[in-house]
Protein backbone atom coordinates (compact mmCIF):
# COMPACT_ATOMS: atom_id res chain seq x y z
CA UNK A 1 0.00 0.00 0.00
CA UNK A 2 1.52 3.37 -1.02
CA UNK A 3 1.63 6.12 1.58
CA UNK A 4 1.12 9.88 1.37
CA UNK A 5 1.42 12.64 3.96
CA UNK A 6 -0.45 15.89 3.28
CA UNK A 7 -0.05 19.08 5.32
CA UNK A 8 -2.95 21.47 5.78
CA UNK A 9 -5.36 18.60 5.22
CA UNK A 10 -8.19 19.74 7.48
CA UNK A 11 -9.99 21.72 4.77
CA UNK A 12 -9.97 22.88 1.18
CA UNK A 13 -7.51 21.38 -1.28
CA UNK A 14 -5.64 19.41 1.39
CA UNK A 15 -8.79 17.67 2.59
CA UNK A 16 -9.86 16.96 -0.99
CA UNK A 17 -6.44 15.43 -1.73
CA UNK A 18 -6.68 13.24 1.37
CA UNK A 19 -10.17 12.09 0.40
CA UNK A 20 -9.03 11.31 -3.14
CA UNK A 21 -6.02 9.25 -2.12
CA UNK A 22 -7.75 7.24 0.62
CA UNK A 23 -10.52 6.40 -1.84
CA UNK A 24 -7.87 4.90 -4.12
CA UNK A 25 -6.49 2.66 -1.37
CA UNK A 26 -3.54 4.74 -0.15
CA UNK A 27 -2.46 5.06 3.44
CA UNK A 28 -3.08 8.74 4.13
CA UNK A 29 -1.54 10.83 6.90
CA UNK A 30 -3.31 14.19 7.17
CA UNK A 31 -1.78 16.93 9.29
CA UNK A 32 -3.23 20.12 10.75
CA UNK A 33 -2.50 22.28 13.75
CA UNK A 34 -5.46 21.04 15.81
CA UNK A 35 -6.71 17.86 14.15
CA UNK A 36 -10.09 16.44 15.01
CA UNK A 37 -10.99 12.83 14.37
CA UNK A 38 -11.19 12.58 10.60
CA UNK A 39 -14.73 12.43 9.22
CA UNK A 40 -13.32 10.32 6.39
CA UNK A 41 -12.75 6.66 7.20
CA UNK A 42 -9.17 5.52 6.72
CA UNK A 43 -7.44 8.88 7.06
CA UNK A 44 -4.92 9.07 9.91
CA UNK A 45 -4.79 12.56 11.41
CA UNK A 46 -1.63 13.98 12.97
CA UNK A 47 -0.95 17.23 14.79
CA UNK A 48 1.56 19.59 13.20
CA UNK A 49 2.25 23.23 13.95
CA UNK A 50 4.13 24.33 10.84
CA UNK A 51 5.99 27.11 12.59
CA UNK A 52 7.11 25.07 15.63
CA UNK A 53 10.38 23.14 15.25
CA UNK A 54 9.45 20.95 18.22
CA UNK A 55 6.19 19.96 16.53
CA UNK A 56 8.04 18.98 13.36
CA UNK A 57 10.48 16.93 15.46
CA UNK A 58 7.60 15.09 17.15
CA UNK A 59 6.09 14.31 13.74
CA UNK A 60 9.43 12.93 12.58
CA UNK A 61 9.65 10.65 15.61
CA UNK A 62 6.07 9.40 15.16
CA UNK A 63 6.74 8.48 11.53
CA UNK A 64 10.19 6.96 12.05
CA UNK A 65 10.94 4.17 9.55
CA UNK A 66 7.58 4.53 7.74
CA UNK A 67 8.15 4.92 3.98
CA UNK A 68 6.32 7.93 2.53
CA UNK A 69 5.85 7.71 -1.24
CA UNK A 70 4.50 11.24 -1.57
CA UNK A 71 5.08 14.06 0.90
CA UNK A 72 2.74 16.87 -0.14
CA UNK A 73 3.53 20.24 1.45
CA UNK A 74 0.17 21.83 0.81
CA UNK A 75 -0.42 24.12 3.81
CA UNK A 76 -0.07 27.85 3.26
CA UNK A 77 -1.41 31.29 4.14
CA UNK A 78 -2.46 34.38 2.18
CA UNK A 79 -2.41 37.02 4.89
CA UNK A 80 -2.24 40.13 2.71
CA UNK A 81 -5.05 39.34 0.31
CA UNK A 82 -6.58 42.55 -1.11
CA UNK A 83 -4.23 44.71 0.97
CA UNK A 84 -2.22 47.64 -0.37
CA UNK A 85 1.45 47.74 0.58
CA UNK A 86 0.90 50.34 3.30
CA UNK A 87 -1.63 47.99 4.93
CA UNK A 88 0.68 44.98 5.08
CA UNK A 89 1.92 44.38 8.60
CA UNK A 90 5.56 43.31 8.92
CA UNK A 91 4.55 40.49 11.25
CA UNK A 92 2.18 39.11 8.61
CA UNK A 93 4.88 39.38 5.97
CA UNK A 94 7.35 37.46 8.12
CA UNK A 95 4.71 34.88 9.02
CA UNK A 96 3.98 34.41 5.32
CA UNK A 97 7.62 33.47 4.80
CA UNK A 98 7.58 31.26 7.88
CA UNK A 99 4.52 29.26 6.76
CA UNK A 100 4.82 29.36 2.96
CA UNK A 101 8.58 28.96 2.54
CA UNK A 102 10.52 27.93 5.64
CA UNK A 103 8.07 25.38 7.07
CA UNK A 104 7.70 23.26 3.91
CA UNK A 105 11.46 22.94 3.59
CA UNK A 106 11.90 22.08 7.26
CA UNK A 107 9.20 19.42 6.96
CA UNK A 108 10.87 18.01 3.85
CA UNK A 109 14.17 17.99 5.73
CA UNK A 110 12.63 16.17 8.70
CA UNK A 111 10.91 13.50 6.60
CA UNK A 112 13.39 13.06 3.77
CA UNK A 113 14.54 9.68 5.11
CA UNK A 114 10.94 8.47 5.02
CA UNK A 115 10.71 9.53 1.39
CA UNK A 116 14.01 7.82 0.54
CA UNK A 117 12.66 4.57 2.00
CA UNK A 118 9.68 4.64 -0.39
CA UNK A 119 9.30 3.43 -3.97
CA UNK A 120 8.07 6.70 -5.52
CA UNK A 121 10.26 9.23 -3.70
CA UNK A 122 8.13 12.31 -4.46
CA UNK A 123 7.89 15.59 -2.54
CA UNK A 124 5.21 17.94 -3.89
CA UNK A 125 4.95 21.61 -2.93
CA UNK A 126 1.85 23.71 -3.49
CA UNK A 127 3.12 27.01 -4.85
CA UNK A 128 1.26 29.68 -6.82
CA UNK A 129 1.16 31.20 -10.27
CA UNK A 130 1.49 34.48 -8.40
CA UNK A 131 5.11 33.55 -7.60
CA UNK A 132 6.15 33.92 -11.26
CA UNK A 133 8.55 36.80 -11.87
CA UNK A 134 7.82 36.78 -15.60
CA UNK A 135 4.07 36.90 -15.06
CA UNK A 136 4.06 39.19 -12.05
CA UNK A 137 0.92 41.13 -11.28
CA UNK A 138 0.31 43.79 -8.67
CA UNK A 139 -0.01 43.72 -4.90
CA UNK A 140 0.10 40.66 -2.62
CA UNK A 141 3.68 41.51 -1.65
CA UNK A 142 3.89 39.04 1.25
CA UNK A 143 2.18 36.14 -0.49
CA UNK A 144 3.96 36.52 -3.83
CA UNK A 145 7.43 36.94 -2.36
CA UNK A 146 7.03 34.03 0.06
CA UNK A 147 5.97 31.67 -2.74
CA UNK A 148 8.80 32.86 -5.01
CA UNK A 149 11.23 32.16 -2.17
CA UNK A 150 9.68 28.70 -1.76
CA UNK A 151 10.38 27.93 -5.42
CA UNK A 152 14.08 28.68 -5.01
CA UNK A 153 14.35 26.80 -1.72
CA UNK A 154 12.73 23.73 -3.28
CA UNK A 155 15.24 23.72 -6.13
CA UNK A 156 18.09 23.99 -3.60
CA UNK A 157 16.65 21.12 -1.60
CA UNK A 158 16.29 18.99 -4.70
CA UNK A 159 19.90 19.59 -5.71
CA UNK A 160 21.02 18.50 -2.25
CA UNK A 161 19.11 15.21 -2.62
CA UNK A 162 19.57 14.48 -6.30
CA UNK A 163 21.69 11.42 -5.55
CA UNK A 164 18.79 9.83 -3.64
CA UNK A 165 16.48 10.09 -6.67
CA UNK A 166 13.94 12.35 -5.01
CA UNK A 167 11.55 14.29 -7.26
CA UNK A 168 10.50 17.74 -6.02
CA UNK A 169 7.46 19.15 -7.81
CA UNK A 170 6.18 22.73 -7.71
CA UNK A 171 2.46 22.83 -8.44
CA UNK A 172 -0.05 25.63 -8.86
CA UNK A 173 -3.54 24.37 -7.94
CA UNK A 174 -5.29 26.98 -10.06
CA UNK A 175 -7.57 29.73 -8.82
CA UNK A 176 -9.79 27.42 -6.81
CA UNK A 177 -13.08 28.19 -5.12
CA UNK A 178 -11.95 27.69 -1.51
CA UNK A 179 -11.72 29.85 1.62
CA UNK A 180 -8.36 31.14 0.35
CA UNK A 181 -9.26 31.43 -3.32
CA UNK A 182 -12.67 32.94 -2.68
CA UNK A 183 -16.00 32.41 -4.45
CA UNK A 184 -14.61 34.11 -7.56
CA UNK A 185 -12.25 31.19 -8.22
CA UNK A 186 -12.17 29.92 -11.79
CA UNK A 187 -12.30 26.18 -10.97
CA UNK A 188 -13.70 23.87 -8.32
CA UNK A 189 -11.65 21.75 -5.93
CA UNK A 190 -12.26 18.47 -7.76
CA UNK A 191 -10.88 19.89 -11.02
CA UNK A 192 -7.75 21.11 -9.23
CA UNK A 193 -7.14 17.87 -7.35
CA UNK A 194 -7.73 15.67 -10.40
CA UNK A 195 -5.28 17.73 -12.46
CA UNK A 196 -2.54 17.86 -9.85
CA UNK A 197 -2.87 14.17 -9.07
CA UNK A 198 -2.41 13.34 -12.73
CA UNK A 199 0.94 15.15 -12.63
CA UNK A 200 2.13 13.82 -9.28
CA UNK A 201 1.07 10.21 -9.71
CA UNK A 202 3.01 9.77 -12.95
CA UNK A 203 6.36 10.67 -11.36
CA UNK A 204 8.91 8.06 -10.40
CA UNK A 205 12.73 8.16 -10.08
CA UNK A 206 13.16 7.33 -13.77
CA UNK A 207 10.79 9.99 -15.11
CA UNK A 208 11.59 12.83 -12.73
CA UNK A 209 13.88 15.10 -14.73
CA UNK A 210 11.43 17.10 -16.81
CA UNK A 211 8.94 17.76 -14.02
CA UNK A 212 11.73 18.78 -11.66
CA UNK A 213 12.70 21.78 -13.75
CA UNK A 214 9.68 24.07 -13.68
CA UNK A 215 6.49 25.24 -12.05
CA UNK A 216 3.40 23.48 -13.33
CA UNK A 217 -0.23 24.48 -13.41
CA UNK A 218 -2.85 21.95 -12.34
CA UNK A 219 -3.57 21.24 -16.03
CA UNK A 220 0.07 20.36 -16.78
CA UNK A 221 1.01 23.60 -18.52
CA UNK A 222 4.34 25.18 -17.64
CA UNK A 223 4.39 28.45 -15.68
CA UNK A 224 7.39 30.70 -16.42
CA UNK A 225 9.73 31.45 -13.55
Amino acid sequence: MPTILITGANRGIGLALARSYVRDGWRVFATSRKPDKSPIEGIETLALDLTCPASIKVLKLKLADIPIDILWNNAGVYLDKNQALEQVDNHDWLRSFEVNCIAPIRIAEALVENVILSERKVIAFTTSKMSSLAGNGVGAYAYRSSKTALNMAVRCFEQDHKAQGISCLLLHPGHVRTDMGGPEGAIDIDTSVTGMRKLVDQINPTSRTEMSRGIFDYDGSNIPW
